[in-house]
């Protein structure tokens, strides 16, 4: 009679050892892929983001029969710089309202940047009773803070003639 030792089932330290290695190799090629797809998600919910607050503060001014405001509010932080803010809304309604309130605040966007750089306390535009805006509104570039060329991924916001606003990307860098 022949004797089989018992089967033993595992992997041995060699083949640990391989695997391990073939994951760092791929972890150390798909990191920047992973970052280009963060700051990407960033850029597109920030984008978003403000498209909505604009649409809900003209279906605001509408309902309420009153002028309704969407003012930036800077957030200061000391990282990556001690000079860098990042940028939150208010939406509110304005004092021609029977009863002057703010009717959401908007927390701030992290890792965008937005050009042209809004000041604390001016509104960014200010919406009428008709669902217009009472002047031009600049459109915004939304694009991941720290870079000095604008990415692939960045994109612009307007607001059209009806008081709409449109998302749309850059041309040449540029709204």
């Amino acid at each position: 009679m022949k004797y089989s030792p018992p089967f033993i089932a595992g992997f041995t330290m060699v083949e640990l050892l391989t695997v391990l290695a073939v994951a760092g190799i791929l972890a150390v090629f798909a990191l920047p892929g992973f970052t280009s797809l963060t700051q990407s998600q960033q850029v597109k919910n920030a984008g978003y983001e403000l498209y909505s607050a604009l649409n809900l503060a003209r279906s605001e001014a509408i309902k309420r029969d009153c002028d309704v405001m969407i003012s930036p509010v800077l957030f200061p932080v000391n990282f990556p710089s001690p000079a860098h803010n990042e940028i939150g809304w208010a939406i509110a309604t304005s004092a021609n309202c029977a009863s002057a309130a703010t009717i959401r605040n908007e927390p701030q966007l992290k890792g965008v940047a937005i050009t042209p750089a809004p000041a604390a306390g001016t509104p960014w535009t200010t919406y009428q009773r008709s669902g217009r805006t009472a002047a031009p509104f600049i459109p915004v570039l939304i694009d991941a803070y720290g870079v000095t060329t604008p990415t692939p991924y960045a994109s612009c916001i307007k607001i059209e003639l009806s008081g709409m606003p449109r998302i749309y990307k850059p041309v040449n860098g540029a709204c």
